[in-house]
């Protein structure tokens, strides 16, 4: 009696002791002194099945299935114990339904907590099918009143994405507690349905279910993502007055939420209330400085996190930091916090990587943006479209289309990269190379994508193609307003101000609204052709649709103005720019100088030259200018001082490129240019070229005689 008295209290410390351990050493320690005791403690599958749930809560299904296969007398819990194991690892689901097999052939009936589990399986397979027929055994079987069953339902139709099956069961639950509220928020929140998710929230609370932490941390996290800073706050404020404990989860959600919204001021409240903020809490902060555009900001409270925390930044914290301060100078922000990025070893890392080209770039860095393509050794699509970007927005065409290339060789090109790399290729007439990426677009299914079209309608159009930008556009079954544009300034290039007007009626037609490069357009038609009243009702059109001028539009009416001989139209014009811009417009007043010189309106040409003096800008066209209208006004002595400020301006123009593309490669010369690689060849060529010349002169001149 006494012995079995002591193997009962040696076996309920042995469960005790099984609940609690954590760790897969100590499982196995426990389970040796179970092996060594007595026959009677051995065999107890109360005891066992105790094993069973601590192998599986260490981790070590394999240990688990070895108790369950030497258990001399298996229970319906035991099949339980090893099935929950077996259900949250996603790699052995199957092995989860040949113990339900198992199950069924020693003649078991599953339970309640057995489908629980096997749903779960479900929804780690993500297979709807075989949940569908376990929910049927659920209906047979009438465990549909079982609310932890049918919230297992819910969770499996929603991961799987059957919102609709997940809604029926629902609806179908008599008593809904938290864990089912959840289920159903959570699971139309994971298939993109935040809004609904955010409905059923409010059905919730109007039920009388009382929200969990974890309820308030998906509401809140779905107002991040949608940006609904008034949810946001009503919910902050019951999460105070229902007196919900806030964790760290929920705090951090807190701060999300008022970050995406930009309200930096809440955000810095609910920072200063966390006792113990982690990475993710300072993330949250600078992600919000930096999404508010406060760079400084941002790059002091990283530093303050640098001083007062333990807590090492991740790759997410220094993008963040580094994204914040593209804006700013590179020397005094970017460049120490890439010295940071390097000490913390983060300086391989693609995301990082991509941020830092960003900021380089912002800053007219290209050098130093260039080193990057050596330091991060696996480049990302991300990365690639950074650095072609980058090189295009900064006019080096031939540098982004290799880099466009060495994506290509890597990664599969997407439609934006793909639109960058046709830009540059129109902005270097490089009409090989953007048709070689032109049947990429179409070999990757992107030739009908609408960035990628507008791209194709200017690369062809600048390339002097334009019969293949009609075809492209005519291809496209509703063409978005960049397509218009594109095929609007190819018109005005060419001269065709019939058709860019036949273009302007068919946007109008289709209720496009027509925007500013749609006017811009349209007036550089009109300059080009010289259509000055056609002219005047685009820009009273402009105007009357809410549109400000631009100084690019003002350009153009300028010329047409000038070049129609209407000064003092074009005089107006420019006066009314320079009050509303309040700054004063040099280079239009310089175009209509140049026109009252050409025309000889020493009326309007003595008024113009008495604002560009004023100015006190050293611009030597307008000094040449101004000494050509001085001469015909017979003022001498300011001719001969014009003279002499231009003789005094020091410095010399930039000489002039031209460019020609041969081979897929493209050739840049400007004047007194020795660099070329192949110089010695081409001076040669030049040579000859020069010696045929001048003997077709001697043999022409030799005919004569």
């Amino acid at each position: 009696m006494a012995a079995s008295q002591e193997a009962i209290a040696l076996a309920t410390l042995l469960i005790q002791k099984c609940r609690s351990v954590k760790t897969l050493k100590n499982a196995r320690q426990i389970h040796a002194r179970v092996i060594t005791s007595t026959p009677l403690i051995r065999k107890s599958p109360y005891l066992n099945n105790n094993l069973l749930s601590m192998y599986s809560r260490c981790g070590s299904l394999l240990d688990a299935h070895h108790v369950f296969d030497e258990m001399p007398q298996r229970t319906l819990v035991s099949y339980n114990a090893v099935i929950a194991g077996y259900s949250r690892s996603p790699d052995d689901v199957h092995t989860v339904f040949k113990l339900l097999s198992r199950l069924n052939l020693e003649g078991f009936t599953p339970n309640g907590p057995t489908f629980t589990s096997l749903l779960q399986a479900c929804s780690c397979r993500g297979d709807v099918m075989l949940g569908s027929g376990l929910h049927a055994q659920i209906v047979k079987l009438e465990f549909t009143s079982d609310t932890l069953v049918q919230t297992s339902l819910l969770g499996m139709y929603s991961e799987c994405g059957d919102l609709q099956s997940s809604k029926k069961v629902f609806s179908c639950m008599i008593q809904k507690d938290a864990m089912a509220w959840n289920s159903i928020i959570v699971g139309h929140m994971k298939n993109e349905k935040i809004m609904q998710g955010l409905c059923f929230y409010g059905c919730m609370v109007k039920a009388g279910a009382l929200p969990t932490q974890f309820t308030y941390s998906m509401v809140l996290t779905a107002c991040s993502k949608l940006h609904q800073h008034d949810i946001g706050q009503v919910t902050h404020a019951r999460v105070i007055t229902s007196g919900t404990p806030t964790d760290l989860p929920l705090q951090n959600a807190l701060l999300n939420m008022y970050s995406s919204c930009g309200d930096t001021e809440m955000e810095i409240k609910v920072f200063k209330d966390i006792k113990s903020p982690d990475l993710v809490s300072w993330n949250s902060v600078l992600s919000g400085l930096a999404g508010n555009k406060d760079g400084k900001k941002c790059v002091e409270m990283f530093i303050y996190l640098r001083k007062v925390s333990f807590i090492k930044p991740d790759g997410y914290t220094f993008a963040t930091v580094i994204s914040a301060t593209r804006s700013l100078p590179a020397c005094s922000y970017g460049k120490p916090l890439h010295g940071q990025v390097i000490r913390s070893g983060f300086d391989i890392n693609v995301y990082v990587g991509s941020t830092l080209a960003s900021m380089y770039f912002e800053n007219g860095d290209y050098e130093s943006a260039q080193k990057l393509l050596d330091l991060v050794p696996s480049k990302d699509v991300v990365f690639w479209t950074e650095m072609i970007t980058g090189y295009a927005r900064m006019g080096d065409g031939e540098n982004a289309i290799k880099c466009f290339h060495e994506m290509s060789k890597e990664h599969k090109t997407d439609s934006f990269a793909l639109s960058i790399a046709l830009s540059a290729c129109a902005d270097l007439a490089a009409s090989n190379q953007g048709g070689m990426i032109h049947c990429q677009a179409v070999k990757r299914g992107y030739d009908f994508e609408m960035n990628v079209c507008g791209s194709l309608i200017d690369m062809y159009t600048k390339t002097g193609d334009l019969k293949s930008a009609e075809l492209i556009l005519y291809k496209i079954k509703t063409p978005d307003l960049k397509c218009w544009n594109a095929i609007l300034l190819a018109y005005g290039h060419h001269g065709k101000a019939e058709s860019a007007f036949r273009i302007f009626d068919e946007i109008v037609k289709l209720v496009l609204i027509p925007d500013e490069v749609t006017y811009l357009s349209m007036l550089a038609t009109c300059n080009h052709c010289g259509l000055v009243d056609k002219g005047k009702f685009i820009w009273s059109s402009m105007k009357q649709n809410g549109l400000i001028p631009r100084y690019k539009h003002y350009s153009c009416l300028i010329n047409l103005l000038s070049r129609a001989g209407l000064l003092e139209e074009a005089e107006a014009t420019i006066l009314d720019l320079d009050s509303t811009s309040r700054g004063f417009s040099f280079e239009l007043w310089r175009t209509l100088l140049s026109s009252c010189v050409d025309r000889r309106n020493i009326e309007v040409g003595n008024r113009v030259a008495e604002r560009i003096v004023n100015a006190d800008e050293e611009d030597g066209a307008a000094y040449v200018l101004l000494t050509n209208l001085y001469a015909l006004m017979d003022r001498w002595d300011d001719v001969a001082k014009m003279r002499r400020k231009i003789r005094g301006l020091l410095g010399e123009k930039d000489a002039g490129l031209s460019w020609i593309e041969l081979f897929s490669c493209a050739h840049v010369f400007s004047s007194g240019d020795q660099t070329h690689p192949e110089v010695d060849d081409l001076q040669a060529e030049l040579h000859s070229l020069q010696k045929n010349l001048m003997k077709l002169e001697e043999d022409s001149f030799l005919l004569v005689v």
